[in-house]
């Protein structure tokens, strides 16, 4: 029986593959690197457990409707830990924010900055949850492939304002600028510039309000090693090391995929979750539909890419599990990130310290920690991430050192930098982008890569470079989207 073929075995890659796996569609992932997870690779050295991407779980229910349509208990293959706060927000003038999910508290540490926010802050509460409930539950897992699509959510977008930013929005709400700022730095985890992002984003406030920030004992790595266990459990079949090359087509079909090894595999279809500039460019880019679409997708404006120092340290310091380390500049260093062909003097962080939750990613009375700053893309800023990557990892250690972690390089077990030249390398991501395409308004929904092919009719796409976007629920949700048209194509 020919295989229906999944490219890539992060967690678009692995949902689908389990949804379609449920379904009884015979499917075989295929991952070119030496572990499963995508972005969501773990790293283990001298004891230190590091999750390389993702680490903020925010909508369960996503994950644990995969286990549910397999008839299976999610309980029987992860933990999910709950994490309080969601986020701590620090400025370097010495505030203090603990994002926390019990309202009274949450408003009391608004009034500490503003009382008068205390309102505001309702009322943006009240508008996120709408564009949470027509943005994320009734589009987030609907294919968008024809502009009538687009036209049809266009009175509830329109009746949102979703022309308008995310910074912008909450401004509308909100006076104080921290306060600003803690209400709009959401859309930079799923590569969106608050100053540029549509107010949608927004969402993503009631996405945590509703269901709360969750790690995954083990490790987000944990949660990957049950997606698996999961989908090799209902017969699906994935393999390592195993790069595709090139796809095979005959006239505007995929018959076959070549591996870099030389081997050849005859498939149904084909879903990638690979970059989608690299899905054109690089496997298709020798068929005419696939070099158009390349060259197209190849003039959107990509997310921002991103430094991550991985340490351990023979230590654990009193942090909250999620730091946000504000720095000097807000909107100036966003605008260098996103528009300036240079490397910021400053710096925003995001400082994760999983040990908080769950002790066992470090050895007895250490810590696990990994810290990201965002920086531009290739396209936006041609560093060379070989000198620069040394220079911004002694400077970051040097701020964590003076600001957060106090004796940080005396402490010190084990670190490893990752680049905007290793985004590219090691997972193919177009300009070093983190995120893949920017999540901007007229590059959203319709106007985003669709999860299915227009001209190569058995080529779908799937993770953060189509339909909904980045970000674990996100991706979550693309595979939903995209299994409902495959099962539709292949059940047949």
């Amino acid at each position: 029986m020919t295989k229906t073929i999944i490219i890539g075995a992060g967690f678009g890659g692995l949902a689908l593959a389990i949804r379609l796996q449920a379904q009884g569609i015979d499917t075989l992932l295929l991952e070119q690197r030496d572990k499963p997870g995508g972005r969501a690779y773990v790293y283990q050295e001298e004891g230190f457990t590091f999750d390389a991407g993702p680490t903020v779980i925010t909508d369960p229910s996503a994950i644990e409707a995969l286990f549910t349509l397999a008839g299976k208990r999610m309980e029987d293959y992860v933990e999910l830990l709950p994490v309080t706060p969601f986020y701590r927000l620090c400025w370097e003038t010495g505030e203090v924010f603990d994002y926390d999910n019990v309202q009274d508290k949450l408003e009391a540490q608004i009034a500490r900055f503003n009382p008068r926010d205390v309102e505001g802050y309702r009322k943006f509460h009240t508008y996120s949850r709408e564009v949470f409930k027509e943005g994320y539950l009734k589009l987030g897992t609907v294919p968008f492939l024809s502009f009538r699509d687009m036209l049809r959510a266009g009175p509830q977008l329109t009746r949102l304002q979703a022309w308008r930013s995310v910074y912008s929005m909450v401004s509308r709400f909100i006076e104080n600028e921290q306060l600003r700022q803690a209400f709009s730095f959401h859309s930079l985890l799923v590569g969106g510039n608050p100053f540029a992002t549509s107010s949608i984003y927004t969402l993503i406030h009631a996405l945590e309000r509703e269901w709360g920030v969750w790690f995954a004992r083990g490790g987000t790595g944990a949660l990957v090693q049950g997606l698996v266990k999961l989908y090799q459990d209902l017969g699906g079949e994935i393999r390592l090391n195993a790069e595709v090359t090139r796809l095979i087509a005959d006239d505007n079909r995929i018959r076959a995929v070549e591996l870099k090894n030389g081997e050849t595999i005859q498939t149904a279809a084909v879903a990638s979750n690979a970059d989608v500039v690299h899905t054109y460019e690089k496997l298709l880019g020798h068929h005419p539909a696939g070099a158009a679409r390349a060259a197209s997708l190849k003039r959107k404006r990509m997310s921002n890419s991103l430094f991550v120092l991985y340490f351990g340290l023979n230590k654990q310091h009193d942090l909250a599990h999620h730091t946000v380390c504000f720095g000097p500049r807000y909107k100036a260093l966003i605008d260098d990130i996103f528009n300036k062909n240079t490397l910021a003097e400053d710096f925003s962080l995001y400082l994760h310290a999983p040990c908080v939750t769950d002790p066992s990613l470090a050895p007895p009375g250490c810590g696990s920690y990994y810290v990201l700053a965002p920086v531009p893309h290739l396209g936006t800023a041609d560093l060379d991430w070989n000198t620069e990557g040394p220079r911004l990892r002694d400077r970051i250690f040097d701020y964590l050192e003076q600001h957060y972690m106090p004796g940080l390089r005396s402490q010190l077990v084990t670190h490893r930098i990752f680049t905007p030249f290793d985004f590219r390398d090691q997972l193919g991501a177009h300009l070093g982008s983190a995120f893949s395409i920017e999540p901007i308004l007229r590059q959203s929904a319709w106007f985003r890569p669709h999860n299915r092919d227009s001209k190569i009719e058995n080529l779908y796409l799937v993770g953060a470079g189509t339909h909904p976007g980045a970000g674990i629920p996100g991706v979550i949700g693309s595979a939903k989207a995209t299994a409902g048209l495959m099962l539709e194509a292949l059940s047949g």
